[in-house]
């Protein structure tokens, strides 16, 4: 290990891939109709059979009639098929029947493919990649799969030379028949799934007796999930506690009423809310009781597709500290009060007023909200959000679970579910319900099929990563699912693929360090996503607290893009297995895909850079972070000649990024005569442009000299104020 404060320079951004390599393994997926299944690497001892020759083929051009398609399967190396001269053009092959794929083998001629995928499909419309380069010299290509599918072709995306595509010949081996038992989809949603109706006996009883177990299990291993399905529901209050999540199973939040309150408070904590995390309320309409709800929440708690007939206090009974939290596609008829919250996210909502601010409160497509005023009032207001796709949910469709994926909208204001809800339902027999117990093995056997994963409330251990390869995938956690890598893994490995939904769960590094937790996209993605990206919402980072837990970095994001929306990336400051080198974590989040969006980014604590960006284009509105609060002492947090690791750093390649309310707080406990370059670090280009910056000396432990770069003042004149220093905007 590098000795502490040296650079570790990061894997560069789109790192080449070998065209010539003999054996490359992927796990392959494709749709629920064909009944994919996942074969591990190794396990067929029958030799392959060359499975393509003579069968049908289809090619998306053919340079003309002495070079067809079928030339490539015809087994006579004399004759090819050749396309047109444009970019991208494809060969498709039907075995005729599922098979077990093994292998390929593209024999070029002098006019070959540069860049290309293999594709699978079920259906021969839906495909899913099993492989692909961006550095292919022509010759002989052999490629080694795993995976099983009707439909398989070559999709050349990038012409080596000034021609078109020619193959002598494609070659698929592999073998037929049965693929064993397959997993079924759908299936009751466990003991921790709570499910009420109108009509329900004991529901404040039952609501009461969660919460004496979750109000202050912080660290604790219960989950629930509390549903109300649409109805008109009375007198409830329901109190939140950690790892609870309350929702409304109609399509919009107005088929379900409750004329009572959805609260969080601070009573367990002495009316202190900084600590009020992972928890949500979704797809509800409530009464509140006095006129004004409380939700009195800080980081993981998110509030979304809410409408609330009245107010909303954010801050916990008493006015104690609260530091900050997120609500999406929601209205609140009323006033929003965040009193002593000291900074918020609002997004696609309406609002009946805001009153007050205290360092950093950002809205993006917010019907109501107060102009901007930063840094006085500490307001920064966006009219549109350039790109949201609400977070997917449960529902009922008169008595059939289905989950609702939400449609992407584009320069969005207000809530999505005025009128007709636009986007797709999805049975819940379309999906694996995941329950404690189940194994990595079976999870991606699931995903193989064809399924997408429901996580019902509890922990999960994996000692293998959770691969989600094919378009469209939607991984939905009900109450805080839990995943905790065993042995080092990576918990989840999204690939290049268009649409994926994360949402709703917790990743939790083990006690054996792994490189990363999530990975969205591998290191050479270059696939553009614009149309349909994909979207990480409510999905949670932990290292360290209940556990020691380490991790490199946390958050690798390679995919273009891709939308994060809302997730608090944390390592632990407090609860067990904490320490400046027993919870290490270096590096939280890292962006190496180009066109990538974050909406509510909290990332915090880490040993060197919180976030680092790489990709051209990224674009960030709001942003939460406090720098690691057990740092031993200034030599700790050296980086080179610079004192200190940013908050976050946007690298010297970049031209072009963006980035609104964004604010850093140091809280250096270990040794407060620390300090800080700056909060922030970026080129000086005119395509990078930053707006409503801000840091924080949190009571005088440690400071900061400068805000972004070597410009802004020190918090040092504050001393222990605690007041920030501000930029309005930079360069």
């Amino acid at each position: 290990m590098p000795a502490v404060g040296t650079y570790v320079a990061p894997p560069p951004h789109r790192p080449p891939v070998s065209a010539r390599q003999s054996t490359v393994c992927a796990v392959v997926t494709a749709l629920v109709a064909t009944m994919l299944l996942f074969v591990p690497a190794g396990t067929a001892e029958a030799a392959p059979t060359l499975l393509s020759q003579g069968k049908p083929v289809t090619a998306s051009s053919e340079e003309n009639a002495g070079t067809p398609a079928s030339s490539a399967v015809d087994g006579n190396t004399t004759t090819r098929w050749s396309s047109a001269h444009t970019d991208p053009q494809w060969l498709r092959v039907d075995l005729g029947a599922s098979a077990r794929i093994s292998q390929v083998v593209l024999n070029w001629e002098t006019a070959y493919g540069k860049g290309y995928r293999i594709e699978l499909s079920a259906n021969g419309s839906d495909w899913t990649t099993a492989y692909q380069t961006t550095t292919g010299d022509g010759g002989t290509d052999t490629v080694d799969l795993t995976g099983e599918a009707r439909y398989i072709r070559v999709h050349g995306t990038t012409r080596g030379t000034q021609y078109g595509y020619s193959l002598w010949e494609f070659k698929v081996y592999g073998e037929t028949g049965p693929g064993g038992p397959q997993l079924p989809g759908g299936g009751d949603l466990g003991p921790n799934v709570h499910v009420f109706e109108p009509s329900t006996p004991g529901i404040q009883a039952k609501l009461d007796d969660v919460f004496k177990q979750q109000e202050s299990a912080q660290f604790g291993s219960g989950r629930h999930a509390f549903f109300f399905k649409p109805g008109t529901y009375n007198n409830l209050n329901a109190q939140i506690g950690f790892y609870t999540s309350i929702a409304g199973l109609g399509l919009k939040p107005d088929d379900t009423t409750i004329n009572g309150d959805v609260t969080v408070d601070a009573g367990w904590f002495n009316g202190n809310a900084t600590q009020n995390f992972w928890r949500s309320a979704e797809n509800l309409a409530l009464n509140p009781v006095s006129g004004t709800n409380r939700w009195a929440v800080s980081q993981a708690a998110s509030f979304r597709r809410m409408h609330v007939k009245g107010g909303l206090n954010l801050a916990p009974a008493g006015y104690g500290w609260a530091s900050g939290g997120y609500i999406a596609d929601s209205k609140i008829d009323g006033t929003v009060g965040p009193y002593s919250q000291q900074q918020w996210y609002t997004r696609d909502s309406s609002v009946g007023g805001w009153t007050n601010g205290v360092w950093n409160m950002t809205f993006s497509g917010v019907e109501g909200a107060p102009a901007t005023g930063f840094p006085n009032p500490p307001y920064t207001t966006l009219d549109t959000t350039p790109i949201s796709r609400e977070k997917p949910f449960l529902y009922l469709d008169g008595s059939t679970y289905k989950v609702f994926v939400p449609a992407k909208r584009t320069n969005a204001r207000g809530v999505s579910w005025n009128g007709t809800p636009q986007g797709e339902s999805i049975g819940l027999d379309k999906f694996y319900v995941v329950k404690p117990g189940a194994t990595a093995a079976t999870i991606n056997q699931a995903l193989s099929q064809g399924l997408h994963l429901l996580f019902t409330p509890g922990v999960y251990h994996v000692d293998r990563s959770i691969e989600v390869n094919r378009a469209n995938t939607v991984v939905l956690g009900l109450g805080l699912a839990t995943i905790i890598p065993d042995g080092g893994v990576t918990a989840m490995k999204v690939a290049d693929v268009d649409g994926v939904r994360l949402a709703g769960f917790l990743i939790d590094a083990g006690p054996v360090n792994s490189p990363t937790l999530l990975e969205l996209g591998p290191q050479n993605a270059s696939a553009d996503h614009a149309a349909n990206p994909t979207t990480v919402q409510d999905v949670y980072v932990r290292v360290g607290g209940a556990g020691a837990g380490k991790a490199t970095t946390s958050i690798v994001v390679n995919s273009d893009d891709t939308v994060i929306d809302h997730t608090w990336v944390w390592r632990a400051d407090h609860g067990e297995g904490v320490g400046w080198e027993t919870n290490r974590a270096d590096y939280g989040v890292r962006v190496y895909g180009d066109d990538v969006l974050a909406t509510g980014l909290f990332v915090e604590h880490f040993n060197k850079y919180d976030v680092e960006w790489y990709g051209e284009r990224g674009r960030t509105i709001f942003y939460q972070n406090e720098k690691a609060y057990d740092a031993p002492n200034q030599a700790a947090i050296q980086n080179g000649d610079t004192k200190g690791y940013a908050a976050y750093r946007v690298d010297d390649s970049v031209d072009v990024h963006e980035g609104w309310g964004l604010g850093s707080y140091c809280n250096y406990t270990s040794d407060p005569n620390i300090r800080q370059d700056h909060g922030f670090k970026a080129p000086v280009k005119p395509g990078v442009k930053f707006h409503s910056l801000l840091v924080v000396s949190l009571g005088g432990m440690g400071h900061y000299n400068h805000v972004i770069n070597n410009t802004g003042a020190s918090t040092v004149p504050a001393g222990t104020s605690t007041v920030p220093s501000t930029l309005v905007s930079f360069p």
